[in-house]
């Protein structure tokens, strides 16, 4: 039934008392008059007739994007910038018609899985329904499974596309889709514009029934076949070596048991305790701080770390809800009662170095590593003492490096790692894999526990051989269509007014990913064009070699994001714990100046 003029009259009213921007009271209004959004229509004219503004400015103060990792966002029944049945309808309607443009009408397929969040379940089965209605096979996964597990069955069924409906580890109100190319990877330029323009002008979505779609054999139940062929390719990059490990695992509520556990066992790792407190697949993160599952979070690791030391376990380790993220502490010392978690630039660097020692007697200077503009320099560094390139220039987001393995050419490819705990070896998938990265990171602790090492101490080896690098990430959480606004002004703000000083350091240089410009501070040189990928990042160069920070607002949650680098060469190295002290104050003064400025 079309919106009466009393409720349009209240919407209007609204922004006029400053309760409702403009732009969400043009989507609402969508959502009230276009016969597309009429199954949602009744609940959206009740939530104006309570005058809930908020909620509704929340829900429809824009359309929700793709961003670095597909369409992500907190779950509500109704609203463009919420996940529900229409976003996420028209994300899999908007897919299925751009894939058909790109492919025809042929032999069209469809991987689809789901992890342990809310309406999981549901909105894969909506995907699948979508996907059989426009034409496509799908091969489904029943139960949860990991991300990387979707990234290997497209690429083993030679699908078209994927989909993984997961919100990875934001909170437990949010839920999103993965939407995946036939390469396995996440979709990149220019199907990304393609298909989000798709979604962007869906009318109809059309569905076929699930179980008529299964008795029909148009959707097919595939997880016996897909999972020991899994296992066996991760195995593919299993190193030989010591497996005497005691290992406390955790997959922080999420779908990590099926991945980590059988890959764990068949590497000969058998002495593994899955955590019990985080054992149960939960949607609500129970017993963990905060209710968000995070291994970037050291916080995430108290409890786990105190099993760990009544059980004497060497290793704790824990995979985010959809296990394409890991995270690591381990004691500083062997058998020491202090125990310390590892940033995600630390174990990218260790497990790089560690693969590059197992593989040095075949390794040419065309085999490759791939990092990101804002991963530590340290993994570089350590690539060029082996010989190998480090291709550093890709936007924040895993999808770059999973194009730029096949653009460079995967037989060359060892080592993909990303600042967010994201690490990939092999050809198997197009994606970060949590039960990869748990076996090399076993292998390596293992290989280390025989050499009465730990991976803190294997990390000062490694700083003392390439210098000592320190990095940190400050997000700033900035919600709603006020932060979004805010967002754009700390941008702006440091692309045309940059900060002359940071810390003990001036600022020397402007890189601007977004116009493609390289600035000189001290206006010795004019503008200069900046070589390298376009994406919304500003780079600061500090007057300090290999100090910097940089600038981005996130591509899958509402928050803008600093990072901070420091460097001190291992010439100039002495003592490391002091140096270890002095790098950090030296991050406390780039932090709390970095804040001044952007007024956060």
């Amino acid at each position: 039934m079309p919106a009466d003029i009393t409720l349009l009259s209240n919407v209007q009213q609204a922004v006029a008392d400053g309760k409702l921007t403009e732009s969400a009271a043009k989507n609402l209004t969508d959502w009230l008059v276009e016969p597309r959004y009429a199954d949602y229509a009744p609940q959206v004219a009740a939530a104006v007739e309570a005058g809930d503004w908020k909620t509704l400015d929340d829900v429809f103060w824009t359309i929700i994007p793709f961003g670095t990792g597909g369409r992500r966002g907190k779950m509500h029944p109704f609203g463009s910038n919420a996940i529900n049945d229409r976003t996420i309808g028209e994300s899999a309607q908007g897919l299925a018609d751009y894939v058909k443009s790109q492919l025809g009408e042929g032999d069209l397929s469809c991987a689809i899985c789901r992890d342990t969040r809310h309406n999981g379940e549901r909105f894969a089965k909506l995907c699948a329904e979508i996907m059989v209605a426009a034409g496509f096979k799908v091969y489904f996964l029943r139960g949860f499974r990991s991300t990387p597990e979707l990234s290997f069955a497209v690429r083993y069924k030679k699908a078209s596309c994927g989909i993984m409906v997961t919100a990875s580890h934001n909170p437990p109100s949010d839920n999103a889709v993965k939407v995946y190319w036939s390469t396995g990877g996440q979709v990149l330029p220019p199907h990304d514009k393609g298909i989000i323009e798709r979604v962007m002008s869906c009318q109809d979505i059309h569905r076929t029934d699930f179980e008529q779609a299964v008795a029909a054999g148009k959707i097919v139940y595939c997880e016996e076949e897909i999972d020991p062929a899994f296992y066996d390719a991760v195995l593919t990059q299993a190193q030989p070596g010591p497996r005497h490990l005691k290992i406390v695992y955790s997959p922080l509520h999420g779908v990590g048991a099926t991945a980590v556990c059988p890959v764990l066992e068949k590497d000969g790792f058998t002495d593994v305790e899955v955590f019990g407190p985080h054992a149960e697949p939960s949607p609500d993160f129970p017993n963990v701080p905060g209710h968000v599952s995070n291994p970037e979070r050291p916080e995430v690791f108290d409890m786990i770390i105190e099993r760990a030391k009544e059980v004497s376990a060497d290793l704790v380790l824990a995979t985010d809800p959809d296990c394409d993220r890991i995270g690591l502490a381990a004691p500083v010392e062997p058998g020491s009662d202090e125990w310390r978690t590892l940033s995600g630039n630390q174990i990218g660097a260790l497990l790089a170095d560690f693969l590059l020692e197992s593989k040095k007697g075949s390794l040419t200077a065309q085999h490759f590593n791939l990092i990101t503009l804002v991963t530590t320099q340290l993994t570089r560094r350590i690539g060029d003492s082996y010989g190998v390139r480090t291709i550093t220039d890709l936007l924040v987001g895993f999808k770059w490096i999973a194009g730029a393995i096949d653009e460079n050419g995967p037989d060359k490819f060892v080592f993909g790692t990303e600042e967010s705990h994201g690490y990939m070896a092999g050809q198997y998938v197009r994606d970060k894999d949590g039960a990869l990265a748990a076996m090399l990171a076993c292998e390596l602790a293992a290989k280390l526990k025989a050499e009465g090492k730990t991976l803190h101490q294997k990390l000062d080896d490694l700083f003392w051989q390439h210098g000592l690098h320190a990095e940190r990430t400050i997000n700033i959480q900035m919600p709603g269509s006020d932060g979004m606004e805010r967002m754009m002004e700390v941008m702006g703000l440091f692309r045309s007014q940059p900060p002359a000083e940071l810390g003990s350091y001036g600022v020397a240089q402007l890189r601007d990913y977004k116009t493609g410009v390289k600035l000189q501070m001290n206006g010795a040189a004019p503008p200069a064009k900046l070589e390298g990928p376009t994406g919304d990042l500003v780079m600061l160069d500090l007057t300090e070699d290999g100090n910097y920070v940089a600038c981005r607002p996130s591509g899958t949650e509402p928050k803008i994001k600093f990072y901070l680098f420091a460097y001190t060469p291992a010439e100039q190295l002495h003592d490391l714990e002091d140096a270890k002290v002095e790098i950090e104050q030296a991050l406390d003064k780039i932090e709390a100046d970095l804040r001044k400025f952007a007024g956060v």
